[in-house]
């Protein structure tokens, strides 16, 4: 048996998985095509439905801003000029610097300690935003605000790969993600709702959107220690039967790479070009989506709509783009390929913005607002999986996330500066940005997609097929990640 006494808690699941793999007889070729359908459909029962509600209360918690400005936030605090803005962009310095660390501090506790608790701090922090009482106190509660909500996106996304192979992460991802389009959309109705309580116990109707859903966040976190799972070794809804089956899936398709933590693979993480240059696509289709999350109740006001209806005529945009998230997410890790999807997704982004800003016709306008949505919030979860899934070794798959999801970030801080009080009602300035933004991540990504496409046909020619390696071979490459020889990147 291996010595767990000075390693990590999931590397001690990693090994215990491993030794139940080396049970199996080496004919075993695992479940055959139904009983496979029927352990995804299980794990996807008890791990992707929990994992959504966590993430649709994140993005809810965050964009809810949005739905309280037009609620009476800025005139009961004060607030004027660029003070919206600073507001907005106050939550992203300290959601970006923490997404590593907390993805390390993941990797070395479970799941189900460190997801939970984060999600009561910035519980906390959305319901004291709720008794404010002027402009310092918002900025305040939304700094605080970021700090304990920036770890939970790149953690559900490192979680997810923790149970599923490569080609099948994207879809996944794809329906956590969703939830931030339903957060959208039930943010509207929702806030539609919440507005009626002003007045309840002295508080106008802005400060019930956060109180009510910061404590929403925090009944279900409570309940998120007692419900989520941490790893397949340890799933009690899993047969044994199954927990090995998981484990030989995963080790067949990380092909033996390091999973153990050590502080070498952060570094590989940093040097690798190809995770700068998703880093980069990422901000520039991040930006889009938080312009969209946080400024689309005000662009949706300026076509005719009263406050109320803006409110209401948000939802629409948010239901397509659901759908988009979804359709992709399924027919990608089908067709085993991630690149035409994001070049696809953001060649619709491109258009609609362009629509939004080049007619003249409201009704034009809100229906390139529709394709814009769809376009942009596609992007982001298969931008998710097309990097995780081609990154070798657990530690460096995670820093790998959080980069990623971290640096895109960047966009929420760009986003709040680009749909300005002066430009009201077309914003010709904020789309144009947008366009040139989704016009380089477009770029970016038919980069990237031809690279790939070459690296893999090179190692093709140069190296034997992956299948032809014995696990000697690859052991003896299992510290290379994703440059070894046998390692096939995803398209």
């Amino acid at each position: 048996m291996t010595d767990l006494t000075h390693i990590d808690t999931v590397t001690k699941v990693e090994v215990a998985a491993q030794e139940d793999v080396e049970k199996i007889s080496q004919t075993d070729a695992g479940f055959d095509k139904q009983a496979t359908t029927k352990l995804l459909r299980k794990i996807d029962l008890a791990v992707i439905p929990l994992v959504t509600i966590l993430y649709l209360l994140s993005f809810l918690d965050r964009a809810n801003i949005g739905n309280a400005r037009l609620a009476g936030l800025e005139e009961d605090l004060g607030m004027k000029g660029l003070d919206y803005n600073i507001a907005v962009v106050a939550f992203y310095p300290l959601y970006i610097i923490s997404e590593v660390p907390s993805n390390l501090i993941l990797k070395k506790l479970k799941p189900s300690t460190w997801i939970p608790t984060i999600m009561i701090a910035w519980s906390i922090c959305n319901t004291l935003m709720g008794i404010v009482h002027n402009f310092g106190g918002l900025i305040a509660a939304r700094i605080f605000l970021g700090l304990t909500e920036g770890g939970l996106f790149p953690g559900v996304a490192f979680y997810i790969t923790m149970w599923y192979k490569r080609h099948e992460c994207g879809y996944r991802i794809s329906l956590v993600y969703s939830a931030a389009t339903v957060a959208g959309a039930f943010g509207g109705l929702l806030a539609r709702g919440i507005m009626e309580m002003g007045g309840v116990a002295g508080r106008p109707g802005w400060s019930w959107i956060f109180i009510l859903e910061g404590s929403a966040t925090f009944l279900v976190a409570v309940a998120a220690y007692l419900l989520m799972t941490d790893y397949p070794s340890e799933a009690k809804f899993l047969t044994p039967a199954e927990r090995v089956e998981v484990a030989r899936r995963l080790a067949e398709d990380r092909n033996v790479l390091a999973e153990e933590f050590d502080i070498k693979y952060f570094y590989h993480a940093i040097q690798d070009w190809k995770i700068w240059l998703h880093v980069l696509i990422t901000i520039c289709t991040f930006t889009p989506v938080y312009s969209i999350a946080l400024f689309l109740p005000t662009i949706v006001s300026t076509l005719g709509y009263a406050n109320e209806k803006a409110q209401l005529m948000s939802v629409p945009p948010y239901v397509v783009a659901c759908f988009f998230c979804i359709s992709t997410g399924i027919l990608a890790d089908r067709l085993r390929t991630r690149g035409v999807f994001m070049l696809g997704a953001s060649a619709l982004g491109i258009w609609g913005m362009i629509m939004t800003v080049a007619s003249t016709n409201y009704h034009v306008k809100y229906a390139g607002c529709v394709l814009a949505a769809a376009g942009c919030y596609s992007t982001v979860p298969q931008g998710v999986a097309w990097n995780s899934g081609n990154v070798g070794g657990a530690v460096k798959r995670s820093v790998a996330i959080a980069l990623h999801v971290g640096c895109g970030n960047i966009g929420g801080v760009i986003s709040s500066f680009i749909f300005l009080p002066k430009d009201s009602p077309r914003f010709v300035p904020g789309f144009c940005i947008l366009i040139a933004l989704l016009s380089v991540a477009f770029l970016g990504s038919l980069v990237m997609t031809i690279y790939l496409r070459q690296e893999n046909a090179r190692r093709d020619r140069e190296y034997k097929a992956p299948e032809d390696y014995t696990e000697a071979e690859k052991r003896l490459e299992r510290e290379k990640g994703d440059s070894a020889t046998f390692f096939r990147y995803t398209v």
